[in-house]
């Protein structure tokens, strides 16, 4: 053999070895196992779009990819109904559950529900109406709801028994579909003003009402401000809880930013038997790509409760 044939010859094997190679690599690191978490969190879109990029699409097929089994998204009921049924067929192909969108406007500033007000009232039945289409189109079960602002110019009581009975009147219109509203209490500081503000309150309310349409959104940043004592106050009310939400405080980012065990909580939630989502309703602590990678590792490190 001629010593050229000979080199190229050798070049050639040597690059086929190569190119198998790296082919090799790329088909074990496109089937290696995804991580399993033990609860089912829930991202929002935007937590990954470094990542991820701005398609919504392309970010639900991240989160999968990192192992997420749940997706949240407040907005889904202001999308456009092409922009839902391509975001549902993908939660569909990629195991993704459906978490919570808000189900109607929120009054942050001056009083509907507690104000008695009929037109308010029909304002904020009729959200709950058009979110059944929404609901059933993202295969959706819960819906978030806040009561809204206090009405300073009435009792207490007066504003409780005009809250309930708007939460009853929709519970109503949400039974017969097997959805359900969560009610959410919002702490003093972010939201002041607001009705509803704990979960004992919470609690009281959905008793009331008494319909399995109803029930509670714990979010545990909003009442480790609002009450702190947190495993005792989803022990007491824990019957009447059917969503959880996560933030660290102070910054509402994720988990090991701030004061909350989140470890410890996060096994007793699972040590409860809950079946149900924990949305990461908070922001990343660190820009970019790197703190996107920081939320996974965060999770990855207070789900370690095995």
């Amino acid at each position: 053999m001629k010593r050229r044939n000979f080199i190229q010859k050798t070049a050639m094997t040597s690059g086929a070895i190569a190119i198998g190679g790296n082919l090799a690599f790329g088909a074990s690191d496109q089937t290696a196992v995804k991580h399993k978490f033990n609860l089912k969190y829930a991202p929002h879109l935007g937590m990954f779009k470094h990542h991820a990029g701005d398609d919504p699409i392309d970010q639900l097929n991240f989160m999968a990819d990192q192992g997420f089994t749940a997706f949240e998204d407040n907005g889904m009921r202001t999308r456009t109904i092409e922009l839902q049924e391509r975001m549902a067929q993908t939660m569909k192909d990629r195991g993704l559950q459906m978490g919570v969108f808000v189900a109607h406007e929120i009054y942050w500033r001056e009083p509907n529900l507690a104000s008695g007000d009929k037109t308010k009232r029909e304002e904020f039945l009729d959200y709950i109406k058009k979110s059944v289409d929404v609901a059933k189109r993202v295969n959706a079960k819960w819906m978030t709801v806040v009561p809204g602002h206090v009405d300073l110019r009435q009792q207490p009581g007066y504003q409780r028994a005009h809250v309930i009975e708007s939460l009853k009147q929709a519970s109503e219109i949400l039974e017969p579909h097997n959805l359900v509203m969560v009610l959410e209490p919002l702490n003093f500081r972010n939201h002041p003003g607001l009705f509803l503000t704990d979960s004992p309150q919470a609690y009281e309310i959905c008793k009331a009402v008494d319909s399995p349409s109803c029930k509670i959104l714990f979010d545990i940043y909003h009442q480790q401000i609002q009450e702190g004592n947190l495993i005792p106050n989803m022990e007491a009310s824990w019957d009447e809880i059917a969503y959880i939400q996560i933030g660290d405080n102070p910054g509402r980012k994720e988990p090991t930013t701030g004061e909350i065990n989140y470890k410890n909580v996060f096994k007793w939630v699972h040590d409860k038997g809950f079946n149900g989502i924990l949305g990461m309703e908070h922001g990343n602590s660190k820009p970019d790509q790197l703190g996107e990678q920081a939320v996974i590792d965060a999770y990855k490190e207070v789900d370690s409760f095995l």
